[in-house]
């Protein structure tokens, strides 16, 4: 229930007027963030290279997107690209770091791929197409 903003009384949401001390109270309710986020805008944030866990997180989290499953299946997608992305650079580059002899960019490859990977499922999800992954699509599905 929403309160004036004067004196702090309980108002209905629809007035424009506080009922006890007649102050003009604010058009709307203000909404929490992420609110006006569309499903779609929403599986395409999820895809932004190295910052789309944050809405992928945001996505799985909120109760808004409980029952989006394209919605819920591209935040998991996403997550799961961004952990491929965190293996490499954990994993995948000390290893080769400690290997002797002359060093492939192997993990400079393997990064160079995923990113391909982000801008691809990014284009595909704008337009409206759902892509599941080989292995990541298979986990995403599985966490649904």
């Amino acid at each position: 229930m929403p309160y004036c903003t004067q004196c702090g009384q309980a108002v209905v949401e629809t007035d424009l007027f506080c009922r006890h001390c007649g102050n003009r109270q604010p058009v709307g309710s203000p909404r929490g963030a992420g609110q006006g986020l569309s499903p779609r805008a929403a599986s395409i944030l999820c895809y932004i290279p190295w910052l789309g866990w944050i809405a992928a997180l945001y996505v799985l989290a909120s109760g808004k997107f409980h029952h989006e499953e394209e919605t819920r299946f591209n935040a998991y997608q996403g997550l799961y690209i961004f952990v491929a992305w965190l293996i490499v650079d954990w994993a995948v580059e000390p290893w080769l770091k400690l290997m002797p002899g002359p060093r492939l960019p192997l993990d400079q490859l393997l990064h160079l791929c995923l990113l391909a990977l982000w801008i691809i499922m990014l284009v595909n999800t704008s337009k409206g197409r759902r892509y599941s992954l080989p292995v990541l699509g298979e986990l995403a599905q599985r966490s649904l």
